[in-house]
């Protein structure tokens, strides 16, 4: 039997389609990239904003009237996931299967988010926050790097409320990277995903600071400049708060990438509010934003809040902070020449993937230094001298 797997939206989505993919493989499936040629599709979507719902909602309609008799499953965050999924093998295997089939290793630590933001609609589909225990989450690492992995990447829909018994996020990074740096001779490094802001993000800092092996990427859902809009959306930081973190980071490590989302166009978003964006992204100089408009989602507050931005206002502010996010990140790409970087190997024909600070390196294609290399396996750490940057790309031999 085949299947094939069809996956959008966050890092956790990822995680989870690839323990279903592993299941699956454990349980005497084969995956297949082809829709023609599977048995069965699994359909991971995500309704973070309408535009996200809507892409996933025409994929499934699209292959359900191409191969109307294909068995199709639909998890995520979907409305039609709540559903009853009547083509769900029940034999498949247990979540001890490990996922080996990515270069780094996503692990999930907790699902589900106890915030109240008025314009979030991710709590109507995972619930309240449900941690990993700490144990399982540790197991599940050994596991992760015995199959090879040097990068892990911590997956949680909202990971700084993670919490077993004692243990919160920070311990819990801690406890991973001493893991990972168990064998020097094959190292495995973590990588955090969102982080919301406050004290368990400053505390995170600390970790990263203490710890080598935990990348040198801090990514902050900021979503606004402006704390007044920050109160609206019913965020439970302010701006203020968002500048010591990232003060904090750049004086502890100070070739740390710092990452964000933002947001345009909140109900009753002012151009007084989108100034003090611009001025946040060039105080803070954020190496890398996640920039979109605002999305109405169903049954949130925002919804029935008045003074709505014009969606064409909503999308040129975003273009703005895109452009800005977008300079910035060039930026700070040509810091790093002359720099030595590590990467995970993701494409062994080219000796390319993601460093620490989450910057595509790639060995310098005419030869050079590199000249003797013949493979550098997937998965593996190579370091990389960088002699030129391409746009945001790092370019470099390998050393």
């Amino acid at each position: 039997m085949r299947v094939c797997f069809e996956t959008f939206g966050c890092r956790l989505n990822r995680a989870e389609a690839l323990q279903r993919e592993a299941q699956f493989i454990a349980s005497g499936w084969t995956t297949t990239a082809s829709h023609a040629d599977a048995d069965l599709i699994v359909v991971r979507g995500c309704s973070v904003t309408s535009r996200a719902q809507r892409d996933c909602e025409h994929v499934i309609a699209h292959i359900r009237r191409k191969y109307p008799n294909k068995r199709i499953v639909v998890e995520g965050c979907l409305p039609e996931a709540k559903k009853p999924q009547p083509f769900l093998p029940a034999s498949l295997s247990g979540t001890d299967a490990v996922p080996v089939s990515t270069a780094r290793a996503y692990l999930k630590i907790q699902d589900g988010c106890n915030g109240a933001c008025a314009f979030c609609i991710v709590p109507q589909f995972r619930g309240k926050s449900v941690s990993v225990p700490f144990d399982e989450v540790m197991d599940k690492a050994r596991r992760f790097i015995e199959s090879g992995y040097h990068e892990i990447v911590i997956t949680g829909c909202n990971a700084a409320q993670y919490l077993d018994g004692g243990a919160r996020l920070p311990r819990l990074v801690a406890s991973l990277a001493e893991l990972g740096a168990q064998n020097a001779d094959a190292p495995c490094r973590i990588r955090l995903g969102s982080v919301e802001p406050g004290a368990i993000a400053s505390e995170i800092v600390d970790v990263m600071s203490a710890n080598p092996n935990v990348c040198r990427y801090l990514h902050l859902p900021v979503q606004s400049g402006s704390t007044r809009t920050l109160s609206a959306m019913k965020r439970p930081y302010t701006i203020h708060d968002v500048e010591s973190i990232v003060r904090k980071a750049r004086e502890l490590m100070p070739d740390v990438a710092i990452a964000c989302d933002l947001m345009t166009g909140f109900p009753g978003e002012s151009e007084v509010d989108m100034i003090a964006t611009l001025g946040v992204m060039r105080r803070l100089r954020f190496s890398k934003a996640h920039v979109f408009p605002y999305s109405e989602r169903p049954d949130t507050p925002a919804v029935k809040m008045p003074h709505s931005v014009p969606r064409e206002v909503r999308r040129e502010r975003a273009h703005q902070v895109a452009a800005e996010a977008d300079a910035e990140r060039g930026r700070f790409a040509h810091s790093f020449a002359g720099k030595t970087v590590e990467m995970v190997v993701e494409d062994e024909r080219h000796i390319a993937g993601w460093s620490s600070q989450y910057l595509w390196c790639v060995a310098n294609p005419d030869g050079g230094a590199n000249a003797h290399i013949l493979t550098a396996k997937r998965k593996s750490l190579v370091k990389m001298r960088v002699t030129s940057v391409s746009g945001h790309m790092l370019l470099g031999d390998v050393v």
